[in-house]
């Protein structure tokens, strides 16, 4: 059995990334899933990755298809530790999350006011945790991330195309 080509496995991962914040986006404007801030970074994560893998699918093999690869391997590890922080420390904290990392980033890159129905946190770390199907949605981001970041580490040490 051959293998999906590399540019079909991009355009996958492509899909799987942005699919996971159109996800996002129905759970918050149609089930009133409020997002937090760490929700948003990872949401602004999976998009990254989502150009990334689009722009590498559109190159030719090669270097740079395997340094975007790369990239979006480092972004995907980045998205397990946003997920992992919100699951094991942020959603514990009653208090609230507001003014953490996830916040400052998205501040500075002008996101709230740039597109604030996608990255302005509406709730708190705590209010934001929440279960699908009995797995906290923190989780399920993490294990995206990670199958992400498997990919695009495996498309990253193709010998071909």
């Amino acid at each position: 059995m051959a293998l999906p080509s590399s540019r079909l496995l991009l355009l996958g991962v492509t899909a799987a990334a942005w699919g996971a914040v159109g996800a996002a986006l129905v759970s918050q404007f149609h089930f009133d899933m409020q997002p937090c801030p760490w929700c948003t970074l990872q949401r602004l994560i999976f998009l990254v990755i989502g150009l990334l893998t689009a722009i590498a699918a559109l190159l030719p093999t090669g270097g740079v298809r395997k340094a975007l690869a790369w990239l979006a391997t480092l972004m995907a590890a980045c998205g397990v530790a946003a997920a992992l922080w919100q699951h094991k420390v942020a959603a514990l904290d009653t208090m609230g999350c507001a003014q953490t990392l996830a916040d400052k980033i998205l501040s500075k890159l002008g996101l709230f006011d740039l597109a604030p129905d996608v990255f302005a946190p509406t709730a708190s770390c705590a209010e934001a945790s929440v279960d699908l199907l009995g797995v906290p949605y923190a989780l399920w981001s993490l294990a995206l991330f990670a199958l992400l970041g498997l990919t695009t580490t495996t498309l990253a040490l193709r010998r071909h195309g």
